[in-house]
């Protein structure tokens, strides 16, 4: 019965390409992501910051420091500033550091993609529209500095995202926070693939 909440909690969310037009997908039933998180996302957000450092620390000791320090902020754990995402579209970079397995490089920094945050109801709905792997999901209310990410990645060629709580392999969760004046990030702690954290920056388009 708790597995069937979960799942009606989050409903699918299209997946998007760079020609369809983008749809957030219904709103979560949920009062707070609190109600619909589940128990390895709960993990993942209570440890987003050893997460952010052993990543740092692997992508150190394999030589791209100067690239670390290159990206400021962004790179900086701690440093969020607080204050809500607008909606919009977006420019959105991300940057994968630490190595789940060996041979897989632990500093992967790739070109920008578009996304796009959208009202759906009383929450945010966020859609990376363009890129091998698409995160989908909602954005929730949580502190002063930071709000809550929950959502599901969508790979290749698909069509339509797995639901929220189906699939630990796809389910993501993270933080939203802003560390400029023009600049968020998305920071997505112990993804199932490839990285230690994924940190994902976006600068609105226009």
């Amino acid at each position: 019965m708790k597995q069937l909440l979960l799942l009606l909690a989050l409903l699918p969310l299209a997946a998007c390409t760079p020609n369809e037009r983008p749809t957030a997908g219904p709103v979560a039933n949920a009062a707070s992501w609190q109600t619909v998180a589940t128990p390895n996302d709960r993990e993942r957000l209570r440890n987003w910051r050893t997460a952010f450092v052993q990543g740092l620390n692997q992508a150190r000791a394999s030589g791209n420091t100067v690239a670390i320090t290159r990206e400021g902020f962004l790179l900086e754990p701690d440093a969020a500033v607080g204050g809500t995402i607008p909606n919009g579209d977006y420019r959105c970079r991300v940057i994968k550091l630490g190595a789940r397995a060996e041979g897989l490089l632990p500093f992967v920094s790739y070109p920008a993609f578009n996304c796009r945050i959208a009202q759906s109801g009383k929450l945010q709905a966020f859609t990376k529209l363009s890129g091998s792997q698409r995160q989908v999901g909602y954005i929730f209310p949580h502190d002063q500095l930071r709000e809550v990410f929950l959502g599901t990645l969508v790979i290749g060629d698909e069509r339509r995202a797995v639901p929220y709580g189906a699939d630990d392999d796809r389910d993501l969760a993270g933080f939203v926070e802003r560390v400029g004046p023009r600049k968020w990030r998305l920071i997505l702690p112990y993804p199932r693939f490839e990285s230690l954290i994924d940190v994902v920056e976006l600068v609105p388009s226009s």
